[in-house]
């Protein structure tokens, strides 16, 4: 296995083509769940699902692996998939290492991370600075998505980027659902920008520190909209 996945990661870009179907199915179920319109336990009835979607079934299974990997979903051999929202101390154990991981990335990248790098990142923060003035959450998360891949890549630790992009996918959904709640985007930009000035000025201890509040805030953040439901 290659050493270095800091390349891959980084194309990932905001600029991104049209979601896949199997992305926008994923996204559509991860809200019902998240948002509790589906509850723990319900079946998820691959045909019934195509049907209401309009869909073939292909896609719609491939959704369904996506969520496992994220905890939402449970897969049962020969029996098939039901919803399995973690429980709040496994949804505080998910955020407490992915804040560890990523706190790790961005404190390496402001060792690491080449100019052109540093320079791509202050671009994707100030797309995020005009998304959150149009008050776009759907977009802000997925140039959100594009501003943490880039901080994994200026890690210029493959292995690391990988395992915090593992994690990350596992929370995701939470992740954005938080977005919803008033002013988030607005905070999640001033948290951003903490994150930013120390990897720019290689304060390696500064941007662990704010990568770490960052993500306690986000953590927060989802419990505080998921209580709101």
């Amino acid at each position: 296995m290659p050493t270095r996945l800091a390349a891959p990661v980084a194309r990932v870009k905001p600029e991104a083509g049209p979601r896949t179907r199997t992305e926008s199915l994923r996204l559509q179920i991860a809200d019902e769940i998240v948002s509790g319109a589906l509850e723990p336990g319900a079946p998820l009835d691959e045909q019934e699902l195509a049907a209401r979607f309009g869909v073939s079934r292909t896609p719609v299974r491939e959704a369904i692996r996506q969520l496992s990997a994220s905890g939402l979903v449970s897969v049962r051999p020969h029996r098939g998939a039901v919803v399995a929202l973690p429980t709040p101390r496994q949804l505080d154990d998910m955020f407490e290492a992915m804040a560890e991981l990523e706190a790790l990335c961005a404190g390496l990248a402001a060792r690491n991370m080449t100019v052109p790098e540093r320079r791509a990142l202050e671009g994707l923060h100030q797309d995020l600075r005009a998304l959150v003035q149009k008050g776009d959450p759907a977009r802000y998360h997925e140039t959100n998505e594009a501003f943490h891949a880039a901080i994994y890549a200026g890690s210029h630790n493959g292995y690391l980027a990988e395992i915090t992009l593992m994690t990350r996918t596992r929370v995701a959904p939470f992740r954005r659902a938080q977005f919803r709640a008033t002013g988030r985007l607005g905070g999640s930009y001033q948290e951003h920008d903490l994150i930013v000035q120390a990897i720019l000025r290689g304060d390696q201890p500064g941007a662990i520190e704010a990568m770490r509040a960052h993500i306690g805030i986000v953590r927060d953040a989802f419990r505080s909209y998921a209580e709101a439901l």
